[in-house]
């Protein structure tokens, strides 16, 4: 990690609107990386609340000597906190929008922003849901409109998804690229714009495969989240990252991705339901599981557990909608690889679990679930030109 001056000769000072989880982190990483950072929200007590959490994650670098005291007053020197929009995007080069998943508050605030951003300042988005090219046609510069998707957290996770509108200039793309590059973090282009853009279109699906697997299988969750873990090798079984993640936003992630594409998922009432009953994951006490402590618990699983099921099924939708991603040339299967690696923790690669598991298995499995539940489960073509 580095702690110096901004690399981009272009960017000098950001503006982030929103002083969430995601915002507050977005500014951090940008201050830790040198940037003069204006952190823009609606109200001065959530202002007064992100910068305490800012300074509270500095002080933990401190503590673990990843910086010293005076490099953490210099980084927290560098947010300025601002209410007026006006002054918050005066003389800004990069705007990064981080504001809730609502097109239309998305819209409101754009046309507020439209009127006070400079000719020179770029506009991007940290949207994980919502359709790039959808948002900047809200504003006045979809030339110079980009999405920049970070993960959950901003100041741990490598990741950023950088999506281009269809009307995005190719310097727009490249200044986003060195961007990201410029914060230490791995920049993944999705070059078309589709709903989930990569991660999502991948990992949103699986929660629901999962639940069809609990109704459908005659296993428990901790089975089947045991054999996720051990025999797919994510970091912790799926129903157990979904209320990581918050039913919430796979519910939200879920209705966007649906709504301009049936394919992309196929929904399963359980989400729904635990969604409208405020049943959100850890971050409410109750999900798939319950939590009984405010600290992180982890479910337990074994590999005794893991051993009673075979997660084919959930194996055969991921690498389904991952040959997806290729064969429509979103992105290639390495950059595919490399998001599930460090934008949700898989251990091995995909495509390595699915040739061992075979992939006339996975493209038989997909075709008998296809003649049962309908097209959501067709063999994508790339699956077929490897399994033959």
């Amino acid at each position: 990690m580095k702690f110096g001056v901004s690399v981009l000769s272009q960017i000098n000072k950001i503006t982030v609107l929103g002083s969430g989880i995601m915002g507050h982190g977005i500014a951090q990483i940008s201050a830790m990386n040198g940037y003069d950072v204006v952190l823009r929200d609606i109200e001065e007590k959530f202002l007064d609340n992100a910068m305490s959490k800012i300074r509270w994650s500095l002080d933990k670098m401190v503590e673990k000597n990843k910086i010293n005291k005076q490099e953490s007053d210099k980084i927290h020197g560098r947010i300025r906190p601002v209410v007026d929009l006006k002054e918050a995007l005066q003389d800004t080069d990069l705007l990064i929008e981080a504001v809730p998943e609502d097109l239309k508050l998305k819209k409101k605030v754009y046309s507020e922003v439209d009127q006070f951003a400079q000719e020179k300042t770029i506009y991007s988005s940290n949207t994980s849901t919502l359709p790039i090219s959808e948002i900047s046609q809200l504003t006045n510069r979809p030339s110079r409109f980009i999405g920049l998707h970070f993960f959950n957290p901003p100041q741990l996770m490598k990741l950023v998804e950088v999506i281009p509108g269809v009307n995005t200039d190719k310097s727009t793309v490249d200044l986003g690229i060195d961007f990201v590059k410029s914060l230490s973090k791995v920049p993944i282009v999705c070059n078309k714009d589709v709903p989930g853009f990569i991660v999502n279109r991948i990992f949103i699906p699986l929660v629901h495969e999962a639940a069809y697997s609990l109704e459908n299988d005659g296993k428990t969750m901790t089975e089947i989240d045991s054999a996720v873990k051990y025999k797919l090798f994510l970091p912790m079984g799926i129903f157990e990252l979904a209320d990581y993640t918050g039913l919430d936003v796979v519910h939200k992630a879920t209705i966007e991705m649906y709504s301009r594409d049936k394919k992309v998922v196929n929904p399963h009432p359980k989400i729904e339901q635990l969604f409208s009953s405020g049943k959100l994951g850890k971050k409410s006490g109750e999900g798939f599981y319950s939590y009984v402590d405010e600290n992180y618990e982890r479910v337990p699983l074994s590999e005794e557990e893991a051993r009673r099921y075979d997660p084919i099924r959930i194996l055969s939708v991921a690498i389904n909608n991952a040959a997806w991603l290729i064969s429509n040339g979103v992105c290639t299967r390495e950059d595919v690889e490399l998001a599930l690696k460090i934008g949700m923790g898989l251990k091995r690669e995909l495509f390595e679990i699915g040739r061992e598991n075979g992939f006339k298995k996975i493209v038989s499995t997909l075709s008998e679930l296809q003649e049962k539940n309908g097209s959501f489960y067709t063999p994508d073509p790339y699956l077929k030109t490897i399994s033959s």
